[in-house]
């Protein structure tokens, strides 16, 4: 039985940014097993492990040597491939060449009663260790990271600078070189706890030395470190920690040996409010908040050390001074801001530039109160709600200048809030400012209030609006502002219940944007910002189930309103799944007259030369026009459906009992008009044409 072997690669780097680490585990887990599969290297399992100063692959049961490989390439048919004399044409010549052999290698053999050519090409076992070096090297070189550079005289890119490589089939060191590191049985541990070079003897030892180095060479298990030990702090203080899942991925990343701690500071500072003290906390230093059994925040936190155990007392000793640096500066801001109403605020918003080619952001919350004023209406808004919605869009960018948001930038809008409750606006106004930047992501909640909304809404629309009218709209993947994601909130927020008109909405800032003198070409850019709206709709309700053609025989109805596409979608897809019959009428009543009608002749019938079968579907298709028509006005697309399907019978009755294609010709015009007429109906609901392809 062949022997197997343990591979050990380690790259040994300074400090790897945090998320990069996470990012390069990753893209090894792939690389890696993959690398060994295209050499045709046999292996049992693949691990990586990493810290914030080394990247790890471990490869246990590595063969000795890559299998023999006979491989077998069928060719052009022999009578192509040689001439009437037996001497191979370019045909052969190039079928061979392209397989490393001489057209004399080539085999003839017969298949299906054809004589073909074949190329053999026997591969022979390599050994493996020939193969690892340049097979390791190209990891250091493969790994994708956001920011690479070159390092002191050396010109290969790497993140950071590349210390020392590991890199052993089991007791035998393989040669790697990378920037001036050459590859060694040689690792080294923790900065503090155990400095300097440790010696590795074999490969399977590694993680063990790095582990008594006090290096933990496994993201999962920091993770668990630092959950248990959060944990324990929980259960001595009563309290509750906050881990957000990004910045616990940041500290997991941060640390080689992690140990958390609880901290304090001073109670006067909890009269800042809380999310600047968050703020400071997670962003600024990635410490975890506590919150008592009521989800206050109380003036204790969890940090997690680098450092030596031993040495708690003092790590915990600097942190705390440190927070209380940072809070110091948060309660100076938040109260020298307070020293002025948050309108004070709103002039020195001309210093800010919103974008080079659309103006400041006091033009930007100029628009705003110009949109909100439309929207306002739009939704018919009572005269307080209305008041409050244009005074929330004048005031919600207002924060930004404020010391307090300029020192601590997450809590924008946040701090908006505050101000405007201590400024005496109305509650209404305060809460519409502190949630205006909702939705911020997928699944965020939005605003709770209507008013919240609309200003949220109003926000995101002139964004989108003005990048768009100066040509900075998304393009292929690349999305810099983010406009795909603020579409997405807008649609969530108009289809949940925000009652207004975004088309009109559109125009309105449009408009706005023309009057302060931007220059774009209006009709053509409202075209491309509906388009978008109108895409994003599609992406949505193909992610939440609803099939393509559904989607596109609604389009088809010329509909640009995405609450009304969603609404519509939905009672189509539900009529199709759960009312089988409704669906079969809507479907065959409109394939049956969209089969003969001729457009161009018009829908205008004259009644005078209907015969008596045909008036029951004159009827009918009367009627509906008016049922329809007011089922839609009134949103309620079911109806309108319902009503449509209730065409079946008339028109099953005119087929049987009306020959369309009469030969006195005005007859037959006179039909056909009708039928165009019949279809006309179905044309403000869906194009069901386009849904036939499924039944």
């Amino acid at each position: 039985m062949a022997e197997k072997h343990t591979l050990a690669f380690e790259i040994g780097v300074e400090e790897i940014p945090a998320f990069d680490l996470d990012s390069a585990n990753k893209q090894l887990e792939k690389m890696v097993p993959a690398a060994f599969t295209d050499a045709r290297i046999p292996f049992d399992s693949v691990e990586i492990h990493s810290s914030p100063r080394r990247l790890i692959v471990m490869a246990y049961g590595v063969a000795d040597a890559t299998e023999a490989l006979v491989e077998e390439y069928k060719g052009p048919a022999a009578k192509i491939a040689f001439d009437a004399d037996g001497n191979p044409t370019k045909a052969a010549i190039g079928f061979a060449r392209g397989k490393g052999l001489m057209p004399e290698n080539l085999e003839r053999r017969e298949v299906k009663g054809v004589e073909y050519v074949f190329a053999t090409k026997n591969i022979p076992a390599t050994p493996v260790a020939d193969l690892l070096p340049d097979i390791l090297a190209g990891f250091i070189t493969a790994i994708k990271w956001p920011r690479s550079q070159r390092w002191a005289a050396y010109s290969e890119y790497f993140v950071r600078p590349v210390r020392w490589i590991v890199a052993m089939l089991d007791d035998v060191v393989l040669p790697v070189s990378f920037a001036g590191a050459t590859s060694g049985n040689v690792t080294f541990g923790h900065r503090v706890l155990a400095p300097g070079a440790h010696t590795v003897d074999t490969a399977a030892n590694l993680l063990d030395v790095v582990r008594a180095a006090y290096v933990i060479p496994t993201q999962s298990e920091r993770e668990r470190i630092i959950r248990e030990g959060v944990a324990a702090i929980e259960a001595e203080t009563g309290f509750t920690a906050e881990l957000p899942a990004k910045t616990l991925l940041e500290v997991v990343n941060l640390s080689e040996y992690p140990q958390p701690l609880v901290s304090t500071f001073d109670e006067e500072f909890l009269q800042v409010p809380e999310e600047i003290i968050v703020d400071a906390m997670l962003m600024h230093q990635r410490y975890f908040p506590l919150y008592d059994a009521d989800h206050k925040l109380t003036n204790k936190f969890i940090i997690v050390s680098n450092g030596n155990p031993e040495c708690a007392a003092t790590i915990i000793d600097g942190n705390e001074r440190v927070v209380r640096a940072r809070l110091d500066d948060a309660k100076f801001f938040y109260e020298e801001d307070l020293k002025h109403p948050l309108e004070f605020y709103v002039n020195k918003l001309d210093k800010v530039v919103f974008q080079e080619s659309l103006g400041t952001v006091k033009q930007k919350a100029e628009r705003l109160v110009k949109l909100a004023g439309a929207l306002a209406a739009d939704a018919q808004l009572s005269e307080a709600d209305a008041a409050d919605l244009v005074r929330a869009a004048q005031l919600c960018k207002a924060d930004l200048v404020t010391n307090a948001v300029i020192e601590f930038t997450s809590v924008q809008g946040v701090m908006g809030s505050y101000y405007a409750a201590a400024s005496g606006e109305t509650p209404q106004v305060a809460q519409a400012i502190g949630q205006h930047y909702q939705p911020r992501f997928a699944g965020d909640e939005l605003p709770e209030t209507t008013v919240g909304k609309l200003v949220a809404l109003a926000d995101k629309l002139d964004t989108i609006c003005g990048l768009f009218s100066v040509g900075q709209g998304p393009t292929g993947s690349s999305d810099p502002f983010a406009l795909r994601r603020s579409a997405i909130g807008i649609v969530n927020m108009l289809e949940a219940g925000v009652s207004i008109s975004l088309a009109a909405a559109i125009d309105c800032s449009l408009a706005a944007f023309a009057e302060q003198g931007v220059q774009f070409d209006a009709a053509a850019v409202r075209a491309e910002v509906v388009d978008f709206f109108v895409t994003r709709t599609k992406v949505m309700l193909r992610d939440a189930g609803v099939e393509a053609d559904t989607i596109d025989a609604v389009l088809a109805a010329g509909v640009e309103e995405p609450a009304v596409i969603g609404q519509r979608a939905h009672a189509l897809e539900d009529a199709r799944a759960n009312d089988a019959e409704t669906f079969d009428n809507l479907a065959t009543a409109y394939a049956r007259a969209n089969n003969l009608r001729k457009p161009e002749l018009g829908s205008a019938v004259d009644e005078g030369l209907l015969t008596e079968p045909e008036r029951p579907l004159a009827a009918a298709v009367a009627q509906a026009e008016g049922t329809v028509a007011a089922a839609l006005e009134a949103d309620s697309f079911a109806a309108a459906l319902s009503e449509l399907a209730a065409l079946r019978a008339p028109i099953d009755g005119f087929f049987a009992d009306v020959m369309v294609m009469d030969e006195d010709p005005a007859l037959r015009d006179n039909r056909l008009r009708l039928l165009n007429r019949f279809v006309a109906v179905f044309a403000n609901v869906a194009d069901f044409g386009k849904m036939a392809k499924s039944k």
